[in-house]
C-alpha cells in the first residue's frame, strides 16, 4: 500500500513539473520555435542525407544484382601492367581455351559464357539502329538471370555453327519495330542477316549508367568469325554453386590463368577478376563516402542546434532567478528545478526533432518525384534520429538546469 502511495505522489509530482515546464516553453512561443530550429534543420537535413544515400546504395546493388546470381567476372588487362595503367578490357588477353580451362578444372563453377562486344548499326527494313553487339554462350542467359518475354534464346548448336541467329533487347525492339514482334523477323549487322529468335525482358540501366536493353545477344562464335574478327575474348562471366564459393573460385581463377598465360612470380597479371561484390563495393564507395561527408555537416548542425538551446536556457535561468528563488522558497527541492529545465530543454530537442524528421521524409519524397533521385529512408535512421535529438537535449540542458537547481534561494529572491 505504501509502495502504491509513494509511487502515486511522485508521479503526480512528475507530472507537475512536466507541467510548469511547458507552460514556461508557450509564454515565449517564438523564442521556443527559434531555439528548435537548429535541432530541426540539422534532423533533416540528416534524414534526407540517409534517404538519398541509401537510395542511390540501392539502386546500385540492383543494378549489380542484374549481372546475375553468384558471378565471377574476368576481365582481359589489367589496372598495371609494365609500369602503364591500361585498365580492364584494355587488350584481348583471354581465350577461347582459357574459358574452357575455367569450365574443366575449377571446381564449384556451374556455369561459364565468355563474351565479345562492339557498337554496330543496324537495320531492320527500312528502320536502322546504332547497338551494342554481344556474343556470347547459351549459358550467357542463365548465368545473368535474364528472361526472355518471348520467342526463345541460342543454343550451344548454334554457338558450334557459328549461326547466323540473334536475341534482341526491348529498346532495340522499339526502335526497330515499334508495336510489330520482331521474332522471325531479320536484323542486317554489317550487311550480314541475322534471324531474330526472341525478346529479352528489360532489366534497365547498367551500373555505368547505360541501357541494358539497348543490345543484341548472339552466338560468340558468329559475332567473331562474321562480324568483329579476331579469336581473343575481352569478358569471361563465371558462375558459382554458391555465394560463399565467390571468394574461392576467384583465387583459383586468378591461380589458373597466371599459369596459362606463363605470368613469372612477381609479374603483373594481363587479367583482372573481380566477384559481384567487390564490383558493389567499389561501385557504392564514392556516394558511400559523400553521404557520410554530407551527414557529418549536417551533424554539425545538430550540434550548433544543442548549443544554441544551451544558450536560451542559460539566458532563461538568469531571466527566471527570482521564479527559482519563490518556487524553492514554497518547497520545491533542488531536483525539482533541474528535473525542469531538463525537461524544457529535452522537450525543445525532441518536437525539434519529430519536426525534422517529418521536414526530412517529405524533402527525401519531394527529391524523388521532382528530381528523380531514388530515396530510401530506412526506419533505424529515424529512430536515431529521435533518440539523438532527445539526447542532446539533455546534453546541452544539464549545464543551465544544474545552474539553476544550484542557485540559493535567498540570493534568487532578491534579484532584480
Amino acid at each position: 500500500m505504501n509502495f502504491l502511495v509513494e509511487t502515486s505522489y511522485w508521479l503526480l509530482r512528475i507530472l507537475s513539473i512536466i507541467r510548469v515546464a511547458l507552460r514556461a516553453l508557450r509564454r515565449n512561443k517564438l523564442r521556443s520555435v527559434l531555439t528548435a530550429l537548429g535541432i530541426i534543420i540539422g534532423v533533416g537535413a540528416v534524414i534526407t542525407m540517409v534517404g538519398v544515400g541509401q537510395g542511390a546504395k540501392n539502386q546500385v546493388e540492383a543494378q549489380i544484382a542484374s549481372l546475375g546470381r553468384n558471378v565471377v567476372l574476368v576481365f582481359s588487362g589489367n589496372f598495371s601492367s609494365r609500369g602503364v595503367n591500361s585498365g580492364w578490357l584494355s587488350a584481348g588477353t583471354l581465350s577461347v581455351p582459357d574459358v574452357e580451362a575455367i569450365r574443366l578444372e575449377i571446381s564449384d563453377v556451374v556455369g561459364v559464357s565468355p563474351e565479345v562486344r562492339r557498337s554496330f548499326q543496324v537495320a531492320a527494313g527500312n528502320q536502322n539502329w546504332f547497338t551494342s553487339i554481344v556474343g556470347s554462350s547459351a549459358s550467357y542467359f542463365e548465368i545473368r538471370q535474364w528472361e526472355l518475354i518471348n520467342g526463345a534464346g541460342f543454343t550451344d548448336q548454334d554457338v558450334r555453327g557459328a549461326t547466323k541467329v540473334c536475341v534482341i533487347g526491348k529498346t532495340v525492339a522499339e526502335q526497330l519495330f515499334g508495336e510489330e514482334d520482331p521474332v522471325g523477323h531479320i536484323v542486317r549487322i554489317s550487311n550480314v542477316p541475322f534471324i531474330i529468335l526472341g525478346v529479352l525482358a528489360p532489366k534497365g540501366l547498367s551500373i555505368m549508367g547505360t541501357d541494358q536493353d539497348d543490345v543484341i545477344i548472339m552466338p560468340y562464335t558468329s559475332a567473331m568469325k562474321r562480324l568483329m574478327g579476331g579469336t581473343m575474348l575481352r569478358t569471361v562471366l563465371v558462375q558459382t554453386d554458391s555465394f560463399e564459393d565467390l571468394n574461392t573460385v576467384r583465387e583459383q581463377i586468378n591461380d589458373l590463368l597466371r599459369q596459362r598465360h606463363r605470368i613469372a612470380e612477381g609479374k603483373d597479371d594481363d587479367f583482372t577478376v573481380r566477384t559481384q561484390e567487390e564490383i558493389a563495393q567499389m561501385a557504392t564507395a564514392t556516394s558511400r563516402i559523400m553521404s557520410l561527408l554530407l551527414a557529418a555537416i549536417a551533424a554539425v548542425s545538430l550540434i550548433v542546434g544543442g548549443i544554441g538551446i544551451m544558450n536560451i536556457m542559460l539566458v532563461s535561468v538568469t531571466e527566471r532567478t527570482r521564479e527559482i528563488g519563490i518556487r524553492m522558497a514554497v518547497g520545491a527541492r533542488s531536483r525539482d528545478i533541474l528535473l525542469q529545465f531538463l525537461v524544457e530543454a529535452v522537450t525543445l530537442s525532441s518536437l525539434g526533432g519529430l519536426i525534422g524528421i517529418g521536414l526530412g521524409l517529405g524533402t527525401a519524397e519531394l527529391l524523388s518525384k521532382v528530381a528523380g533521385w531514388p530515396t530510401l529512408v530506412p526506419m533505424t535512421a529515424v529512430v536515431v534520429s529521435f533518440v539523438f535529438s532527445a539526447a542532446i537535449g539533455i546534453f546541452f540542458g544539464f549545464y543551465p538546469a544544474r545552474k539553476a537547481a544550484r542557485l540559493d534561494p535567498i540570493e534568487a529572491l532578491r534579484f532584480e
